[in-house]
């Protein structure tokens, strides 16, 4: 491995361009169903690009996902949110994200801004992205690895559907979370 470390105990991935590795990574989601349980699920086909400067600040991110991969392990409910009642994905076919701000929080923990496009609605967010580590595989390439971690209202990206339950409260839950985990190949 690595070592990441430096002398302020600033964690960072080493300086140039990495690639996502598809194969070795995931971008997933966890969201509450009727109130009381938590449903999972994640994007099959995605993509990304880490333009890493030795200033971390001085970085930049940006991904995407194919909404039609959406997989939640239930075919009825995956096609409902291909649908216009929610990612539209005939319309809008990908969501996006440009990292805007890159700011050092403690070791490897850095606060990441950016603009997440979802249905052609573009708001600012906010996550959390870990770098896990650094190193060069069996076969010499050299890895990164980043763990990021947020959440979103889904509403304020036109993913509005809602039905409202007899008992009270509501069947999809508003608050999304949003789990990425990034194996990434220097360039």
């Amino acid at each position: 491995m690595t070592q990441l470390h430096t002398e302020q105990g600033l964690v960072k991935v080493p300086a140039g361009t990495w690639k996502v590795d598809p194969a070795h990574s995931s971008v997933a989601f966890e969201v509450k169903h009727m109130m009381i349980a938590t449903v999972r699920g994640h994007f099959s086909s995605f993509d990304g690009t880490l333009e890493a400067d030795e200033d971390p600040e001085r970085s930049h991110a940006h991904g995407w996902v194919d909404a039609a991969s959406i997989d939640t392990g239930s075919a009825d409910r995956d096609a409902h949110l291909r649908s216009p009642d929610f990612f539209d994905v005939d319309r809008y076919p990908r969501i996006t994200f440009d990292s805007t701000r890159i700011q050092w929080a403690e070791a490897g923990t850095y606060h990441v801004w950016g603009d997440l496009t979802i249905k052609d609605v573009t708001r600012e967010v906010q996550v959390e992205a870990t770098v896990q580590g650094a190193g060069e595989d069996p076969w010499g390439t050299e890895r990164v690895g980043v763990a990021i971690r947020g959440s979103i209202d889904r509403t304020e990206f036109g993913l509005a559907w809602q039905q409202a339950l007899a008992s009270g409260g509501l069947l999809v839950g508003e608050d999304v979370k949003v789990l990425i985990d990034i194996s990434a190949v220097r360039a």
